[in-house]
């Protein structure tokens, strides 16, 4: 079902007076949210300061002070952290978001099969899932078609299924709908997100995530992707540029202080409205023509009136400049709100709203604005409406929206530490100097009291050594250090980062040895366990949910992802060292390798497991148990085994050169456990002596 433009979007031909009003309400909501951030700002400021090494303007100095020293600790604990999250997101090479079909799939088979005993059964044609609100065929996220094969129907068309397992699958086609979907729609995923540069995104963000306390993900949205080809001319024989698009969804990372957010909400999914602040040269400005439902003539005034970008307060420190006067001369500041409008306010800015909508309704919309012109209006084009952010803690601030990162845990104990380091080379500075004391009334007045090497005072009086006299101050420093290591601790128990996870060793009796070090890590990675799980919920499966819901709803060329799926987040199932993951594998093979308990194991489950703890893909290696059951059977057949019918087990039918009743088929000595002793070489014609020729033996 086709929608008009003027429906959900805004066109160039309304006049400025009917849509001023939305220009104001959304700079008016932006200064509120501006408002509510200040103390935010200034919490992230600081961190960034800490970060650098960079005393704030409220840092005042005694005149004895005279050592400026800065330890960097806070950014050796931050980048600590981001190494560790990285490490274990991102060091198998596949990204951590897998897609699975639910416990029980819905409108999809777990199995189908064949039967030959059965009569087929004509489904019915399922109607189109796409559409717009309102049209009766939208699709929400997590529905299917209705039909056992789900999206996998064309593919096998002509081949008549029936669900549930086949009961003689050997003699009947037998196949997984659900696993095969949910297997087709994650490698889209990952293609997909692989040509959106999503681990570059995710680094951005997750160090963002460390240093201020919140990472922040936008997307996907649809945008157009070039791929630059070059066909040959029939005629000319030349070769042809021909540039072909293609609808694919990308993700961005979006900064902390280009994000506002509702000033009344704690979490992304408690926020009516939420505005990204742009800051975009002339000529970005400029390419916003050739977008998608951007007003041109809105673009070309919003030019002509000339840059409006105001740089704040923290700028000039973030740029390491003095000021940002030059800096915002020629920039635009463009104001992208996401967020629910009320009724009236929508009809009054030009959109068309649907006769059935209630005076109390609110439609969700994405505004562009930019020196009080409406660039953009558009209505939010997901179905179901969402605010296309995903936005993740470092540390849950429980009644805050923006976390808390590892600057601001560790903010004093990176103060003391500085205040001791001053402290401790001032000491220095003067324990290894001496001060004199000077008896002026013994040496000739008018005398220069400047020391250096070689340096003559005339005395009048007293005794030698009297009237100069070297003073040493005492030397402090140890106990500044010895406190400075204190404070290092307290940092490291502030950030949950020991500082043997990044290089330091702290426990020397404990690290003398390969498994005590492994140990530690291992609790050290314990601590990370909080973050990483903040990123599974706030960022991965938020993530998957809504690439998962950009394929259903947009990508027509794929039936073949459609099922009843669940996404999974797999960041922390990283988080357990491979090597004891492995071992505990291992471990339980041998136990299920039990006669009694072989039965109850999933034995391909257990190989894809040990597999991915040796950062092997199963997919590659291991073959599926159809597969599987049909190589066992023709690789028994080339050793010359035969299978009882309906049962897979071996017969008992004794063959030629078989080991006799009772013996153990495993032994290598072939007589039951017996030794064989090792004696001299019989000689023709003694007891036992098998001539080899007729296959005759001695006799006694």
């Amino acid at each position: 079902m086709a929608i008009d433009d003027s429906i959900i979007a805004l066109g160039d031909t309304k006049e400025d007076d009917e849509y001023n009003n939305l220009a104001a309400t959304i700079k008016a909501k932006f200064q509120s949210s501006e408002n509510a951030r200040q103390f935010d700002e200034q919490r992230w400021l600081r961190a960034y300061r800490n970060y650098r090494g960079l005393y704030g303007n409220d840092m005042q100095f005694t005149e004895s002070e005279k050592s400026k020293v800065f330890v960097k600790i806070t950014k050796t604990k931050v980048m600590a952290a981001y190494g560790q999250i990285i490490e274990v997101l991102f060091s198998s090479g596949k990204f951590p978001l897998g897609i699975d079909p639910t416990v029980v799939p819905e409108d999809i088979a777990e199995y189908a099969h064949v039967s030959k005993s059965e009569q087929p059964t004509q489904k019915p044609e399922v109607q189109s899932p796409y559409g717009f609100p309102g049209d009766g065929n939208e699709l929400e996220p997590g529905s299917t078609f209705d039909s056992i094969l789900g999206g996998l129907k064309k593919e096998y068309e002509g081949a008549e299924f029936t669900e549930g397992p086949s009961t003689d699958s050997r003699a009947e086609p037998q196949i997984n709908p659900a696993e095969i979907s949910a297997k087709n729609m994650e490698r889209l995923i990952h293609d997909q997100l692989g040509e959106s540069s999503a681990t570059s995104v995710f680094r951005h963000s997750l160090f963002e995530m460390a240093l201020l306390g919140t990472g922040i993900v936008k997307g996907p949205f649809s945008y157009d992707k070039i791929s630059h080809k070059w066909e040959k001319d029939g005629e000319t024989g030349e070769n042809i540029y021909t540039p072909k698009s293609k609808l694919v969804p990308k993700i961005e990372a979006v900064s902390c202080w280009d994000f506002y957010p509702d000033p009344d909400a704690i979490n992304i999914e408690d926020s009516d409205y939420v505005i990204e602040r742009h800051n975009y040269t002339k000529t970005q400005v400029r390419d916003l023509m050739n977008r998608p439902f951007f007003r041109e003539n809105a673009v070309r005034e919003s030019l002509s009136m000339g840059p409006n970008y105001e740089a704040r307060g923290y700028e000039s420190s973030l740029l390491d400049r003095e000021t940002t006067d030059e800096f915002d001369k020629n920039r635009y500041e463009i104001l992208e709100f996401w967020g629910y409008l009320d009724k009236k306010l929508a009809e009054q800015a030009g959109l068309e709203i649907t006769e059935d909508m209630d005076e109390l309704d609110e439609v969700s919309v994405n505004c562009w604005v930019c020196n009080g012109k409406i660039l953009r209006l558009v209505v939010n084009p997901f179905t179901p409406a969402r605010l296309p952010y995903m936005v993740c803690p470092y540390e849950i601030n429980p009644y805050q929206f923006f976390g808390v990162g590892i600057p601001e845990n560790m903010d004093d104990a990176q103060t003391i530490m500085n205040g001791h380091a001053r402290m401790a080379i001032d000491n220095l500075a003067l324990a290894g100097n001496l001060v004199f004391d000077v008896d002026e009334t013994m040496l000739v007045p008018g005398q220069d009291m400047k020391v250096f090497p070689g340096k003559i005072f005339r005395r009048q009086s007293g005794q030698p050594g009297q009237s100069i006299h070297g003073v040493k101050f005492p030397n402090t420093a140890n106990e500044n250090l010895m406190m400075f290591d204190r404070f290092r601790q307290l940092a490291d128990e502030s950030t949950g980062i020991p500082s043997y996870s990044h290089g330091t060793t702290g426990v020397q009796s404990t690290t003398r040895t390969a498994a005590g070090m492994s140990m530690l890590m291992g609790a050290a990675a314990l601590s990370i366990k909080t973050v990483v799980k903040n990123i599974d919920d706030y960022l991965l499966r938020p993530l998957g949910e809504s690439m998962f819901a950009w394929n259903m709803q947009f990508n027509e060329d794929t039936p073949e992802i459609r099922g009843d799926l669940d996404v999974k987040a797999r960041g922390t199932s990283s988080l357990m060292q491979k090597e004891v993951r492995s071992q505990r594998l291992m471990t339980f093979l041998q136990t299920a390798s039990n006669q009694n308990l072989a039965p109850f194991v999933k034995w391909h489950s257990v190989l894809a497991e040990i597999a991915k703890s040796l950062d092997i893909e199963p997919e590659k290696l291991i073959n599926d148990p159809e597969r599987a059951a049909i190589f066992a059977k023709i690789m028994g057949m080339a050793n010359g085994n035969t299978t009882t019918e309906g049962t897979g087990q071996q017969s008992n039918v004794a063959q030629t050169g078989g080991a006799p009743a009772g013996a153990n088929p495993n032994d290598p000595t072939g007589v039951g456990g017996g030794n064989i002793g090792v004696g001299g070489v019989p000689q023709a014609g003694e007891t036992g002596f098998s001539s080899g020729a007729t296959g005759t033996t001695g006799t006694t």
